[in-house]
């Protein structure tokens, strides 16, 4: 008997509970095949070897995850804490569905705790930095598969740590080494969604690096002291078929402390996007600076390197399907003094995208993107699979031409 009522009132309070929570699993399985091919073109004809080819492709298909929107499982849930309060958390890992490689072992997407309310969301944990979300979300393509925009591939490697990041899961999703895409250890503070239209977002993230007292017992190490830390903000306006934000980001790439050097990539872009119905528009201009601020008034930093780019596009719905369309471009500079006699052109690249969406239901859709990449003055920007080939029986090559497709079938639940 006891233990019946034991039973029972187990059964009443988790009632209760479960009126007042609630906890979601969710996620995405996308697979598709995809092909890259990588051409480079001979760069100085060699006198050793004056019969080498004048180009050199490199290529690969492979079934690959995340061609349409990334692949995923996560757990999610909300509780109302009365008083317009409610306190909410989101783990989302990554999985490679291609080859069952990588599943539950890192929270890398996200993972959160947050408390809400009438004064917006505060959030904690890793989660996306303010700079990227107008990478993706005024990309036409999402910033997934060979479709993804130009500026978020070249930012994907201007923004990467020079040094002080360490694999946590090896063979898993390296959650430190970059604040591009997502940052760790952050605080985060959203405004609530009823100010008529107006969205805004702030971030900080900790380096969580030691400090010691006296200053010499510092290690030597390069980027190990400042690099990590990650502070932005992002506001916007959206109503009705506009949608209009921009977004500024400081990320601390490197460090050496006894020189006296703070390396950072400084991020500023601007996106938009309008629906007219028969056609959505995109379109997105991104500013970055790879900076060294130097406190010794005796050394002279090396030039800052600027990276420009900026992406039209446009999606066209056709009965149950969706036309995405994408041409994205970005610019080098290094800064370099012009001479005389000597000058370098800036390394610069662009992109044509295009790709069909056909929804089966809700949940399930085909899709096929083609892509491709041209560069010029030494960028070697690519769609993804094996390197370009910079070298050949002595002679230089230089990256030219990427192209690839997705064909593939996404699964949401």
């Amino acid at each position: 008997m006891k233990k019946s009522l034991v039973a029972l009132a187990a059964l009443a309070v988790a009632g209760v509970a479960s009126a007042q929570s609630s906890v979601t699993l969710f996620g995405v399985v996308d697979a598709g095949v995809s092909s890259y091919s990588n051409k480079s073109d001979l760069a100085v004809p060699s006198l050793t070897a004056p019969f080498l080819p004048g180009s050199v492709k490199v290529s690969r298909t492979a079934l690959s995850n995340s061609g349409y929107n990334s692949s995923r499982i996560g757990f999610r849930g909300t509780e109302d804490l009365g008083g317009g309060l409610a306190a909410s958390f989101w783990l989302e890992a990554p999985i490679s569905n291609d080859d069952g490689q990588q599943g539950i072992a890192t929270f890398a997407r996200r993972s959160t705790v947050s408390l809400s309310g009438g004064f917006g969301e505060i959030r904690l944990g890793r989660d996306y930095t303010p700079t990227f979300w107008n990478d993706t979300v005024f990309d036409p393509f999402g910033t997934n598969g060979v479709g993804t925009n130009l500026i978020s591939t070249a930012n994907t490697s201007f923004g990467t740590w020079l040094g002080g990041g360490t694999t946590s899961v090896p063979g898993f999703t390296n959650v430190t080494g970059s604040n591009y895409v997502r940052a760790s250890n952050s605080v985060g503070y959203f405004l609530p969604p009823n100010l008529g239209g107006f969205y805004g977002q702030l971030m900080y993230a900790f380096n969580e690096r030691d400090k010691y007292d006296p200053g010499a017992a510092t290690p030597t190490a390069l980027n190990t002291q400042r690099t990590g830390r990650y502070v932005g903000g992002r506001f916007g306006y959206a109503n009705g078929p506009l949608d209009v934000a921009a977004s500024y980001g400081n990320s601390t790439i490197g460090d050496n402390f006894f020189v006296g050097t703070t390396t950072s990539v400084k991020t500023f872009n601007l996106g938009a996007s309008y629906d007219f119905g028969v056609v959505k528009l995109f379109g997105e201009y991104s500013k970055a600076k790879n900076e060294v601020d130097v406190e010794n008034a005796f050394l002279v930093a090396a030039p800052d390197v600027d990276l420009k780019g900026w992406l039209l596009g446009a999606t066209v719905p056709v009965g149950p399907g969706l036309i995405r369309v994408a041409y994205s471009a970005v610019k080098y500079d290094f800064n370099l003094p012009t001479t005389p006699f000597f000058t370098t052109d800036d390394p610069k690249a662009n992109k044509f995208a295009i790709g069909y969406v056909h929804n089966l239901s809700k949940r399930t859709a085909l899709y096929a993107t083609v892509a491709r990449v041209r560069n010029k003055n030494g960028a070697g920007l690519n769609l993804g699979g094996p390197a370009f080939v910079t070298t050949l029986s002595g002679a230089a090559y230089a990256p030219k031409t990427s192209t690839g497709y997705d064909f593939g079938i996404r699964h949401a639940f």
